[in-house]
């Protein structure tokens, strides 16, 4: 009987917790759904990261500022899809599109318009990179159960009524409401300073453009009307840490990894023409190895630079990267490690200054030319008197930079300051090679790489990533057949047809 009465009450005691079981399923440590905070800070993170590997691997050494020395498929045009730009790119904007989607919902503009700012970003980045790109469609397999998106063409995602600079448009408009950005680990929350950031992008685009179609107006209007970048306190530039894992994305790479990678001899002599102070902050010396740290200050530093090119008959005596760039054992180091950089005012003024040599806007050539190497200087925290100068007037004046008129001087100065901005100094090089029809003399600070394998041609894009055929194949199939020549990498996009 006893027994019985036992059973019973657990029976009872069973059904009634029965019904609150979801309850006690649910973990308040661990929520199902994170908010916008924290998915705009993973997305900045892992997209800075990621562009800082490519400006290693790739935007550097297509652009000739350095050379690798192994694996030299870039620098000898034998290109394939790098596939680890097109994934870590969408996988960044799966979570800038939640946090886009979330701030929305929360009725925060700030944190709205940043995600936004954000995801055009990287929008543009890979349409740059590859051409048609899934754009529209593109990261919404969560929410609408479309895994095969289709391709837009490339003049649609910049040019159309939500296309990225429509879009970047919008997004100034949200960031003029003010507030504050929740999880900005870039521009610590102001959406002021995501706003100038807005507009920056939005002239660094309009100049990729300017070649299919007349942008004066639409740039105008920003320059006059809009807030831009207008010193490096507004830089767009991400602080690492000094700890793993939130420290400089190379500091981690195997000393051979990173010696894949030295100064090229394109940018070491343009850099030791004119004295500039910047070298010691991008390179370090050869001859720095030999001694012991504490006569560094004694030597006089030596620097080459390896030519771009094959690796079996081209030069590869480079020097190293800077300190800035990764830590030796037994070498010079520094706490002031690199940071990720997204845009800088430096950049900014070398777009001015080009704005008004194509009479977009009204102004003094000379005057932004001087400020953007100015600015680039600044940001670096050069040692003026180590190159033999007392001041930047005295580099200015008498290095041999001063503005001449000549066109090419923007383009070289801004080349120089564009060291580790991701994928932005071989698009920039592209843009300049359409302008000139490719002829390499019309840029002297260039050359086409040796024993190159593409006729001399700068590759224009990206080949689609292979996982695209097998998992995306008609949509991919229709992006390919609207390439002359297919899915090859001397097929024009539409920013150089």
């Amino acid at each position: 009987m006893s027994f019985k009465y036992i059973l019973s009450g657990l029976l009872l005691v069973l059904v009634f917790s029965c019904e609150d079981l979801e309850d006690l399923n649910e973990n308040p440590n661990q929520p199902t759904e994170v908010g916008a905070e924290v998915l705009m800070t993973s997305a900045i993170r892992s997209t800075m990261n990621s562009m800082v590997t490519e400006s290693f691997l790739l935007g550097n050494n297509a652009a000739q500022l350095t050379a690798k020395t192994l694996r030299s498929e870039i620098d000898v045009y034998n290109w394939n899809p790098f596939p680890t730009v097109w994934t870590s790119l969408y996988d960044g904007l799966e979570d800038v599109a939640n946090a886009e989607r979330l701030a929305r919902e929360e009725e925060d503009a700030a944190t709205e318009g940043a995600a936004v700012v954000l995801k055009s970003w990287l929008f543009s980045t890979l349409t740059d990179a590859y051409g048609d790109i899934p754009y529209t469609e593109a990261v919404s397999g969560a929410t609408d159960g479309n895994f095969q998106p289709a391709y837009d063409a490339q003049q649609d995602i910049y040019m159309s009524a939500n296309g990225i600079l429509a879009e970047l448009e919008r997004a100034n408009n949200l960031l003029a409401q003010g507030g504050i950005v929740q999880g900005d680990i870039l521009l610590g929350g102001s959406a002021e300073q995501w706003r100038k950031l807005c507009n920056s992008l939005r002239l660094r685009l309009l100049m990729r453009v300017s070649n299919r179609m007349d942008v004066a107006a639409d740039f105008a209007d920003i320059v006059n009307n809009q807030p831009i970048i207008a010193s490096n306190d507004d830089n767009a530039v991400l602080n690492y840490l000094e700890n793993f894992p939130n420290d400089f994305p190379l500091l981690p790479l195997k000393q051979g990894d990173f010696d894949a990678v030295v100064m090229s001899d394109r940018s070491i002599p343009v850099l030791e023409g004119y004295r500039d102070p910047r070298l010691m902050r991008y390179a370090r010396p050869n001859n720095i190895l030999e001694i012991d740290t504490a006569q560094v200050d004694t030597i006089t530093p030596v620097y080459t630079g390896a030519q771009n090119g094959a690796e079996t008959s081209c030069s590869k005596g480079g020097s190293r990267l800077g300190l800035a760039y990764f830590d030796y054992g037994n070498h010079p180091t520094t706490d002031d490690h690199a940071d990720g950089i997204l845009m800088t005012y430096a950049e900014v003024q070398f777009l001015l200054a080009e704005a008004v040599l194509k009479n977009f806007i009204s102004g003094n050539v000379e005057q932004y030319y001087r400020s953007g190497i100015q600015a680039s200087m600044d940001y670096y925290e050069v040692d003026y008197e180590a190159s033999g100068w007392t001041d930047f007037d005295d580099f200015y004046n008498n290095s041999g930079v001063a503005f001449a008129n000549d066109p090419v001087q923007v383009w070289e100065q801004k080349w120089l300051a564009l060291f580790f901005h991701g994928l932005e100094p071989y698009f920039e090089v592209r843009r300049w090679l359409y302008e000139v029809d490719n002829d390499w003399n019309q840029i002297p600070f260039l050359s086409p790489p040796c024993d190159n394998v593409n006729n001399d041609m700068l590759p224009v894009r990206f080949l689609y990533p292979g996982e695209e055929a097998s998992l995306n194949g008609e949509n991919y199939q229709a992006a390919v057949g609207r390439l002359e020549g297919g899915d090859d990498q001397n097929a024009k996009m539409w920013l150089v047809q």
